[in-house]
Order: C-alpha cells, then sequence, then structure tokens
C-alpha cells in the first residue's frame, strides 16, 4: 500500500509538470538538538553570539509561537518526516525507529523528481547497513548519518559503512551537506537535503575556537554556548555556499529546533518547563524559513505552528498535496508565507488564527538507548576486520503493529490541547487524570490554572482532545497505513 501512494503522487506531479511556470524550489531542511526557543540572539539572549542565525531570521519569515511535536528528539523527527503527531507512527520516546510503513516527506518528494539526502543525527533507527529503517529506506538517497547525536571528530554512517571523519562536529556535517550539493546538477531534478546536526546536546564539548568565546562563562556554559556557536557558524557557511551556487535564492531553507531547552543551561524565554515537558517551555523552539524567490521581504507569522506542519507546506509547495489522503496532524502554511507583504507590525493581523488545534502526548514509556560513539566504533571495527554488524533488535521489530492492538481509551501520560490562545493539559498517573487549563494570551508561561473557573470552555476542549487521543490510537494500531 505504501509504494501505491508514491506511485499516486508520481503520477499527480507528472500531470501538472506540463503547466509549470515556476521552477520548483530546492528545499534544505536544518534542525539543531536540544536548542531552547531563548538559546539564540533574535530571541533575547544577553550571552549567546549567532549572528548568521540572527541574520536569516531578519531577513526572511520568523515564527514567533513554533512547537516541536514532542519534548524530545526522535518524536519531534519522526513528525517532520510524516506531518503527523508521532505517536500514530509509535514513536514514543527517543531511540524509538520509525517503522517501515509510514510514508515520508522525502520518499513523496523523490517520487516528484527530487534528489534527496540526509547528514548528522538520524535517531529514528540504526543506520547499520541491514537494518530495515535507516535513512536510504525512508527515502534518502544520500546519507552519511548518526544513530542519534554526535560529537566532534565523529564516526557517521555513510550508506551502512562507517567513515571516521575529523572536525567540529556541526561543521563536518555542512561539509559533507556542500559536497553533495556541489557534486547535482540544480538544472536536472530540485534538490532536497536534511541536515540534522548533534549540538547542542549533552556532553558539551565545543571547539576551543568557539569556547574561548565564552570565557568570562563558567566551563559548562562556555561549552554549551560554544555548540551553539559552531551551529551558527556552519549554518553561515551554508548559507553562503547556496548563495555561490546560485541555489539560494529558489531554495527553501527551513531551521528549527527538536525541543525545548535543557534545564540549567538552556533559555526558553521566562516560560514553564524544559526539555521533557509539554508545558510550553518544552515545546516551543526557534524557528525561521528563508525562500527569497517567493518571500522577498522580512515577515513574523505570530499564529502558531508546528514541526507537524512541514510535511503538509512542502507537499504543497512541491504541488503534490492532493495525491496524500491519509491522516496529517499538521496543515500547510504556505498561504501565510506566500501573503501579501506587509510591514512586520502587521504580521499579527497577517498571520490570522490557526485553522485547527494542535495536538501532544507524551508517552510514559521509557526512550531506548542509542549510544552512537559506541555504536559507530563497534562498526567500524567490524567492517574493518572484513564484517558487518546486525540491525538492533528495536528496528527488527519497527514494523510491527500492536497485538493485542492498543487500547482506544487508554492515554497515559501528559497530552495538551492547544486552541487558539488556549491550551488544556490532561495529565494521567495510573489511573488518575487531572487537568489544567491556561489562556496563553494572557499567561504564556502557564502559571494561573483557569480549569476551576472555564467550564464553558474547557468542556469542548476536553471533548476534542479526547476525540484526537482515539484518532492517534487509531494510527497506531495501523488503521489508516495507508
Amino acid at each position: 500500500m505504501k509504494r501505491l501512494v508514491v506511485w499516486a503522487v508520481a503520477l499527480v506531479w507528472l500531470s501538472v509538470a506540463g503547466a509549470e511556470t515556476i521552477p520548483r524550489p530546492h528545499i534544505v531542511l536544518v534542525m539543531t538538538d536540544d536548542q531552547g526557543r531563548a538559546d539564540v540572539g533574535w530571541n533575547g539572549h544577553p550571552v549567546l553570539k549567532t549572528p548568521r542565525l540572527d541574520e536569516a531570521a531578519a531577513a526572511g519569515v520568523r515564527f514567533d509561537r513554533f512547537y516541536a511535536a514532542a519534548p524530545v528528539c526522535s518524536p519531534t523527527r519522526a513528525s517532520v518526516l510524516t506531518g503527523r503527531h508521532p505517536n500514530r507512527a509509535g514513536v514514543f520516546q527517543w531511540g524509538y525507529p520509525l517503522r517501515q510503513q509510514e510514508t515520508t516527506i522525502a520518499e513523496l518528494l523523490r517520487s516528484a523528481g527530487y534528489v534527496t539526502a540526509h547528514f548528522g543525527k538520524w535517531h529514528l533507527g540504526s543506520v547499520r547497513r541491514r537494518s530495515p529503517v535507516h535513512p536510504g529506506h525512508h527515502g534518502f538517497d544520500e546519507w552519511l548519518s548518526a544513530p542519534n547525536f554526535y560529537d566532534n571528530d565523529p564516526i557517521l554512517s555513510h550508506r551502512g559503512t562507517a567513515v571516521p571523519l575529523t572536525g567540529e562536529s556541526s561543521m563536518v556535517t555542512v561539509d559533507a551537506a556542500i559536497d553533495w550539493l556541489r557534486a547535482q546538477d540544480p538544472t536536472k531534478a530540485p534538490l532536497f537535503a536534511v541536515i540534522w546536526f548533534g549540538s547542542p546536546h549533552l556532553p558539551h564539548r565545543a571547539s576551543e575556537t568557539d569556547r574561548r568565546l565564552y570565557a568570562d562563562q563558567p566551563e559548562r556554559l562556555q561549552h554549551f554556548y560554544g555548540e551553539i556557536t559552531g551551529v551558527d557558524r556552519a549554518f553561515g557557511k551554508l548559507r553562503d555556499t547556496l548563495d555561490e551556487l546560485g541555489l539560494r535564492d529558489n531554495t527553501v531553507l527551513w531551521f528549527c529546533s527538536d525541543n525545548g531547552g535543557l534545564p540549567r543551561v538552556g533559555a526558553a524565554g521566562g516560560l514553564r518547563g524544559r526539555k521533557g515537558s509539554v508545558y510550553e517551555g518544552g515545546l516551543m523552539v526557534p524557528a525561521f524559513l528563508e525562500w527569497p524567490a517567493q518571500i522577498p521581504s522580512p515577515r513574523r507569522i505570530a499564529m502558531r505552528c508546528s514541526t507537524c506542519d512541514i510535511f503538509p507546506t512542502l507537499l504543497d509547495i512541491a504541488g503534490i498535496r492532493d495525491a496524500v489522503s491519509f491522516p496529517l496532524d499538521g496543515i500547510s502554511l504556505l498561504p501565510w508565507l506566500t501573503a501579501e507583504n506587509r510591514p512586520e507590525e502587521d504580521a499579527s493581523v497577517r498571520s490570522g488564527g490557526r485553522p485547527r488545534p494542535m495536538g501532544f502526548w507524551h508517552h510514559p514509556v521509557p526512550g531506548i538507548r542509542t549510544p552512537s560513539a559506541e555504536w559507530m566504533a563497534e562498526l567500524l571495527a567490524a567492517q574493518r576486520a572484513g564484517g558487518d554488524l546486525p540491525p538492533h533488535n528495536a528496528d527488527r521489530r519497527a514494523g510491527q503493529l500492536p497485538d493485542p492492538p492498543y487500547p482506544i481509551d487508554f492515554w497515559p501520560g501528559h497530552a495538551a490541547w492547544i486552541d487558539g490562545d488556549w491550551k488544556l493539559h490532561r495529565i494521567q498517573n495510573g489511573t488518575q487524570v487531572r487537568w489544567e487549563l491556561y489562556d496563553l494570551k494572557a499567561d504564556p508561561a502557564e502559571t494561573e490554572d483557569r480549569w476551576p473557573k472555564e467550564p464553558d470552555r474547557a468542556r469542548p476542549m476536553q471533548h476534542a482532545l479526547e476525540t484526537w487521543l482515539r484518532s492517534v490510537v487509531h494510527s497506531y494500531n495501523g488503521k489508516d497505513l495507508p
């Protein structure tokens, strides 16, 4: 069935290709690892130096309220690739693989003629040659990837072969992506590249050059801030290379983080919670998009947006949205991105309200251990000895649907529903469920629970959240897989 979806997309594209008047844009998705909403200069950090990110955010579309689909990494990455809440695909926590039955944006773009590549952190399955869920099995023609976060001088997997590399981790990743870009012929096919940095994930090990910029800070902050500055330098080099190659004008360059900031070192801009939390500080991340050919002037979008929106937006941009019929949790942001340009102060009027609420569900199961450096060293040693390593156990089980099916009305953990400026929390421990309600416009830090005072507002939101949770379980059980 999955192949039928991909073929349907190809047929849709062929039916409209003859009428194409504007070349399809190249697409580059950039994601950092554990960078909080305020861990950038443009969101007011008093110490961090991120001039290249700040420059891009000021030149393109800045998302003022952009959410990761989950407060931890692997689930959010699944949402980017599928446009669906990660629990629909069984990616409940970090280290869970993305099951083979899911249809990814890379597969759909490739079926529409794009050349695809992945660089950096994968964390949706192992990157061994025989893994059924490595990037190549999810739509990427080229990939140089790590099973999880990685530090300086990493060992990465080039289509299943362990390759030791030298250099600062973010720059190593961007240099590989740049080499790939230079080797392509963009006049023959549009390009789709996913660049997922391993920084600033713990343990923080900045290069000496980047660390020295923060010599007046405690050592742990020197390395944390230095890693983000390393990302900034690498991103700047990527952006300059797109310019040099004549690609930047018609390239959708989309930047965001995978979850909220880290405790102790990360900055959430006064929001409640950090990584692992469904409160705003665990979900809201820095994000911007550049596409000079279609968005020539700076703008800001005040509407609440999500990593689930990336998938349908890119399908819309590529002209293949109508070929996808399975349920998505994201919406296409293209109408907001390409609306008539107005002065920045009118952004909230231009952005309007989100036409569909956003749901979140952080399932209380442990993550799956995925030690990238250890696993890649083992793979390198095995291959140098003339052998190889089998897939990990989690990879082998990735395509198995729940048997018996997961109960349709059992939703442990922390779920939330954002409708406009109101956010409803459902928190279940054992059989006990409690509810909280916040007015995010008046109380973005979620300090005053309005649940007891707003029953008429809470009841329809409660019903909508529970209906959505049932639909997520329905998907997890495989009932709407293509």
